[in-house]
């Protein structure tokens, strides 16, 4: 008797608990539904989740908790009405708490497609369309302040939302390199191989008769809808190529960066495939083979470059930057007088041209530096002391050059002034100086 009594009582406490999970659930959900919630409406929202916390304990109870958790925010925003600050919204809309949303959204979605029963299903699709462009513009706002990382992670919220968005993931992959976090740009861009994502498409604009400004319209039904109604004019329509080659070539650059090789080499070889007639391809993969010190297959893939755009100023000066990134200093001079020669205004080449001299100089300090005071070694410091000059002077071209290109631009000015005052070029020294 003591035993089934001790039973029952613990069948009733099940029961109440149960019956107050019910009122907490109903309560929430009442308030969720308003369009506009007042203050207190939201303090109500808030006590009534610390109070179904404890009691969640079974998976649809549990899900409906973080459903209405992860709402506590809108449903603060909403009791503020035209009263709420720009600060409140940021809070709203900071990357981790769109995350979790998004993960909660996401399990959500798929508990109420496994009961068959849909209780927020059309309420988180619809939620997902509305916050989209603010999400984007968040994100856009983001980057502008250099915050890269956290503008990756809107990003890939979005595409967590819906992960048919793959655009979303695409640039989200885009600002993780931009925010030197490889490792999840590598995985986001294998994502998009993986799924085959092209990003091809075609951009419908029409300008706004009020505003004269071009509007993008997400089709183009809706786009002639606007047409035929008046309030737009001028229809055109702008192709979006593929991003393969772009997803490939950013996987092969930073497995390099990452010094592992032979996948390099792969993702180069499915890169060129994707983009056979992409030069800077052709670049990084002849910098993969100078690194890894394969001078034939270098040379080859040089030829073939320059065979494709012989006067292309910017491949000629990448070549030039590689040849002296691997020691080929001979070689690179040549390329950067070449790009001199197909573009007199490149100021990088000039620079550079100076600093491969400059390299020059450390053998002349270092010798000069151990000779002594014996007449022979003073014959010897006079023969360096002038070879040392003449090869400032072989370089003062090119930093004169440089700075009558760009005279703001500080690294010339500084050498510039360094090369006058070995040259005891005094005068010269003291004129640009006046320009500090």
């Amino acid at each position: 008797m003591r035993i089934k009594h001790i039973v029952f009582a613990s069948v009733i406490l099940v029961s109440v608990a149960a019956f107050a999970q019910k009122e907490e659930l109903k309560k929430l959900r009442k308030i969720y539904d308003k369009d506009i919630p007042s203050a207190s409406d939201f303090s109500d929202y808030k006590a009534t989740l610390e109070k179904l916390k404890p009691l969640a304990v079974e998976e649809n109870d549990k899900i409906y908790y973080d459903y209405y958790r992860v709402n506590e925010p809108s449903i603060e925003i909403a009791s503020l009405g035209p009263n709420v600050t720009p600060m409140q919204l940021a809070k709203f809309l900071q990357p981790k708490a769109i995350i979790e949303m998004a993960d909660v959204y996401n399990t959500t979605l798929n508990y109420e497609k496994k009961v068959g029963k849909k209780v927020f299903t059309d309420d988180i699709n619809e939620e997902i369309i509305a916050l989209r462009p603010m999400l984007i513009n968040g994100a856009e706002s983001l980057s502008k302040v250099q915050k890269f990382k956290e503008a990756s992670d809107v990003l890939y919220a979005i595409y967590k939302m819906n992960n048919k968005d793959l655009d979303m993931l695409f640039y989200a992959a885009s600002y993780s390199v931009n925010a030197n976090d490889y490792d999840k740009a590598l995985d986001y861009y294998y994502e998009l191989k993986k799924q085959n994502y092209s990003g091809e498409g075609t951009l419908y604009y029409a300008k706004n008769i009020t505003t004269k400004e071009d509007e993008n319209f997400p089709t183009k039904v809706i786009r002639d809808i606007a047409i035929t109604a008046k309030t737009h004019t001028n229809p055109r329509e702008e192709k979006i190529p593929s991003k393969r080659g772009e997803i490939y070539k950013n996987i092969a650059l930073i497995l390099i960066q990452k010094d592992k090789t032979d996948e390099a080499k792969k993702a180069i070889a499915d890169a060129r495939k994707e983009n056979p007639d992409d030069t800077s391809l052709i670049i990084s993969e002849a910098d993969l083979y100078l690194k890894s010190k394969d001078y034939t297959s270098y040379t080859n893939l040089v030829n073939e470059a320059l065979a494709k755009n012989p006067n292309n100023a910017d491949l000629v000066y990448n070549l030039g930057v590689i040849s002296s990134e691997g020691g080929k200093s001979d070689e690179a001079e040549n390329y950067y007088k070449k790009v001199i020669n197909i573009d007199p205004t490149y100021f990088n080449a000039y620079l550079n041209l100076a600093e491969l001299r400059l390299r020059g100089d450390e053998k002349f300090v270092t010798e000069m530096n151990k000779l002594g005071t014996s007449d022979k070694d003073n014959k010897r410091y006079e023969v360096l002391k002038t070879e040392r000059n003449n090869n400032f002077k072989s370089m003062l071209p090119y930093l004169e050059k440089a700075v009558e290109l760009k005279p703001d631009n500080e690294a010339a000015k500084k050498t510039l002034l360094s090369v006058y005052n070995a040259l005891e070029m005094s005068d010269q020294y003291k004129a640009l100086k006046a320009k500090m």
